[in-house]
């Protein structure tokens, strides 16, 4: 009875194969994947990591790799056999991957054959692809899976650990059901249709590439393309090329993108639809990139990790006069606005958002402190800091633990950076609180030039936007911002090097 009414992400995939099998679903490199294939390999590579490493349903497994069809494949066949996957940033070495895979009590590490000297003694290992032995060369030989065990709603699928921006990361515990709603909150929020041809860019490691994206995508039954990379190049030939109509990426990226010498040239009316998120848009990007691209429809993605991780949506015909809005929460979930005490703020005000919602992790792994503390009062705590308008849209203002306390008043440092970014020597900016003997906390911007400025002109230019005590008291400049890979800047890292 379980198995009959129960929705399990590897189920999403089934489906589709069931209704259009021989419609492509996948291409990665010079391979390519249909329905029905992609659905019996997961089968295959569920039998051969159940059969092949002795593991029982529960355990997890880590995936440690860079963005291919195989790691796709992994996922779901961990998904079928009842494993919990854990996805490792590709990034991450020495102590920070040894930490993510001992918390999670990893009992096997899938990984490439250039990752793989990475990954600390006394974990099993096995490659992915591009090696004897590999996951992918397994498929060649089609196996059936059974198992005793079929996996329902209610249990574990995936570890999404938090992006750790400002303390060691968490492994938010998601289920079948939790993904199964996000994904239809994803399709319905995001016009995702079986005739889009999405390029899927970011690492797969990261929960909105994958969930958001992939996995909807997959359950629409959609034509999609996995990228190594978000190269400009390469994805402005598969827009020319007619391969490519919708793409998410990033602020970062979209700003690399609006930057690329090619961006001004190349054929892109092919693209339809744009979503970003994972981090603050800056609004003058983006008025940059719709002057550019007028027919080009732009969607706002906004959530985290612990809820899937979509949260609200801004849709295409709701920018105007709100292109500082995240938009409004999407179908499965509910969210409001508190004050420090838990209780509702007036529209307008600013509060931390708090959410109820199916997508929503169960807690983190091994952390009941932490779990306790984000789900009280009976709603999610997410540590955002928002105002909600009298319509029923948020508008972040900052990370809870990223406002300024300058001078004993609240700096919003997405604001201060919205004005720096209108100056046109400004490619990026970052702006922190400082340790100040006078100000507590000296509002400090870190800038990334793509032209001639100094630092009484940037300031300037700020206290000509903002009100005087917003203005930075110090601009720094540097080549580069430290993030990771879904493209959020660390600003814990500024804070330690420049305090």
């Amino acid at each position: 009875m379980t198995g009959v009414r129960s929705s399990t992400v590897d189920g999403v995939v089934t489906r589709s194969a069931r209704r259009t099998p021989e419609r492509t679903a996948l291409r990665y490199a010079d391979r390519a994947w249909t329905y029905r294939g992609l659905d019996e390999a997961v089968g295959t590579a569920a039998a051969v990591l159940m059969d092949g490493h002795g593991l029982r349903p529960g355990d997890r497994v880590a995936s440690y790799a860079h963005n291919s069809d195989a790691y796709l494949i992994a996922y779901l066949a961990c998904a079928r056999a009842g494993l919990v996957h854990v996805p490792v940033n590709q990034n991450l070495t020495g102590e920070d991957l040894a930490y993510i895979l001992s918390q999670s009590g990893s009992s096997l590490v899938l990984t490439d054959p250039d990752l793989a000297g990475r990954v600390p003694p006394g974990y099993a290992v096995r490659p992915l692809r591009d090696a004897t032995g590999s996951l992918l060369a397994e498929l060649d030989t089609p196996r059936p899976f059974t198992s005793a065990h079929e996996p329902a709603a209610d249990d574990l699928v995936q570890l999404l650990y938090t992006s750790g921006t400002t303390a060691l990361p968490k492994g938010a515990m998601m289920t079948h059901g939790a993904l199964v709603h996000e994904y239809v909150s994803a399709v319905t929020a995001l016009d995702l249709r079986a005739g889009d041809r999405p390029v899927h860019a970011l690492p797969l490691y990261h929960s909105a590439q994958m969930h958001v994206f992939l996995l909807p995508y997959l359950a629409v039954g959609a034509e999609n393309t996995v990228l190594d990379a978000p190269d400009a190049g390469r994805i402005f030939d598969l827009v020319e090329s007619g391969q490519a109509d919708s793409l998410f990426a990033p602020p970062t990226v979209w700003i690399g993108l609006a930057n690329h010498p090619d961006f001004a040239v190349r054929d892109l009316g092919g693209l339809r639809k744009a979503y970003y998120g994972a981090s603050i848009m800056p609004v003058p990007v983006l008025e940059r990139l719709r002057a550019r691209l007028p027919d080009l429809a732009f969607y706002n993605c906004f959530g985290q990790s612990e809820i899937g991780p979509l949260a609200t949506v801004l849709g295409p015909d709701e920018h105007e006069g709100r292109m500082d809005s995240c938009g409004r929460p999407v179908l499965f979930v509910e969210a409001k606005v508190v004050d420090e005490n838990g209780e509702d703020v007036p529209d307008g005000t600013a509060g931390e958002v708090v959410y109820r919602s199916p997508q929503l992790c169960s807690g983190y792994w091994d952390k009941p402190q932490e779990s306790a503390e984000a789900f009280r009062d009976g709603w999610f705590h997410s540590g955002d800091l928002a105002v909600r308008d009298a319509e029923g849209y948020f508008t972040v203002v900052d990370r809870v633990k990223d406002v300024i306390n300058s001078g004993g008043v609240l700096v919003a440092s997405r604001q201060v950076e919205d004005a720096l970014y209108t100056h046109p020597a400004v490619a990026e900016a970052a702006v922190v609180g400082l340790p100040d003997e006078r100000w507590i906390e000296a509002v400090t911007a870190v800038v990334v030039l793509r032209g001639d400025a100094t630092e009484a002109e940037l300031i300037d230019h700020a206290r000509e936007k903002l009100a005087h005590f917003k203005a930075p008291k110090r601009v720094v400049f540097v080549d580069g911002l430290p993030r990771n890979a879904s493209g959020k800047i660390l600003k814990r890292e500024l804070r330690d090097r420049f305090a």
